[in-house]
């Protein structure tokens, strides 16, 4: 299963494609769709619908996965952005991409355990599930392929025992029952000298 996941920006979009296969990653492409604020809003959304458009045609993803909007204090910002989800969506409908959405607290909680992760913790994680030492670059870029792992973690259920249900503690599970479960999932916290 091969998944593009968007990190939309009216001026930075990142995206992230991933092939998911029996509870392992493989980064296939990772990138930043990067506009000038100095063009147009019309033009920007079309620069990242044919970007994106043609990474789909490249890789043939089966799904796009996309980060849903948040509310944002400046209301221009806000419309911007909304107009690139908007165009987003349309390119996944009009490549018949299943699309599904999460809001970022779900991409945190599930791959870090945290709703409340920092980027640099998403960072950390999206480089943990797909093998690579070195850093992704803009945040831009591990959001998008955090997203990407969310939606193969959560809809090709390789999170533990799931049974049909979002994640392990609506199935009725604990964090702490995986990690005794799982002792060869989990990352050893390294303690300072200090601790």
């Amino acid at each position: 299963m091969i998944v593009i996941g968007i990190d939309p920006g009216s001026v930075r979009t990142g995206y992230g494609i991933v092939r998911g296969k029996e509870g392992a990653f493989e980064l296939i492409d990772c990138g930043i769709v990067r506009l000038s604020s100095r063009q147009g809003i019309p033009e920007r959304i079309k620069r990242i619908y044919d970007e994106l458009d043609s990474l789909i045609s490249l890789h043939m993803p089966e799904r796009l996965a996309l980060e849903t909007a948040y509310v944002n204090r400046n209301p221009q910002s806000a419309l911007k952005l909304g107009q690139v989800r908007g165009a987003v969506v349309a390119l996944a409908m009009n490549r018949g991409i299943a699309l599904t959405e999460y809001a970022p607290r779900k991409v945190k909680q599930v791959l870090t355990g945290r709703g409340g992760a920092s980027k640099e913790q998403v960072s950390y994680m999206a480089r943990h599930f797909l093998e690579i030492e070195e850093p992704l670059g803009p945040y831009d870029i591990s959001d998008a392929l955090g997203i990407a792992l969310c939606d193969l973690l959560i809809e090709d259920r390789v999170l533990p025992d799931m049974k049909g249900k979002r994640g392990p503690a609506s199935a009725g599970r604990s964090w702490s029952e995986f990690v005794r479960e799982n002792p060869g999932s989990v990352i050893e916290r390294f303690q300072s000298k200090t601790e």
